[in-house]
């Protein structure tokens, strides 16, 4: 079961993935991928790895050490998981870069291999769009205005 849900937690993730890299300007992509829900199966999917191993898992991630970590994650069990939570907030963060990409003008051409980066290597992904977000013209408007000081 464990390697069936390990294929499975990328598999349910892809078609969100496809839509906002393949298909940014259908109206649909925007529809779907405006909701935070379109986590959610591979949040089930996290789940259904973890909570029978809850015992296991809260004392590793409650005081961590390397040698706890390495243990968790060393059993087929403990990779799946790790992967559905890669999988979740790589999922989440590409959706909140679209999005964000989408208010501030950010073309489709540009934020392609960024999004692409964040499927593959979620933090570098994350600090590319940050990048993007930075140095990109219309990133001041889309900012709205400066917050008014106190005192």
């Amino acid at each position: 079961m464990t390697g069936t849900l390990f294929t499975l937690t990328f598999a349910v993730a892809a078609p969100f993935w496809a839509l906002m890299i393949l298909l940014p300007h259908w109206s649909g992509t925007a529809r779907i991928i405006s909701s935070p829900l379109i986590v959610l199966p591979v949040l089930v999917i996290y789940a259904v790895l973890v909570l029978p191993a809850i015992a296991d898992v809260l004392p590793a991630v409650a005081s961590p050490s390397l040698g706890g970590i390495r243990d968790l994650l060393g059993t087929a069990d403990g990779a799946a998981a790790a992967w559905a939570h890669m999988i979740a907030f790589d999922l989440f963060v590409g959706r909140w870069a679209w999005l964000d990409s989408r208010d501030r003008g950010v073309p489709a051409l540009v934020m392609a291999p960024v999004l692409v980066l964040t499927i593959l290597l979620g933090p570098l992904g994350l600090a590319g769009y940050l990048a993007v977000r930075t140095g990109w013209p219309g990133s001041a408007a889309a900012a709205g205005p400066e917050p008014q000081r106190l005192g």
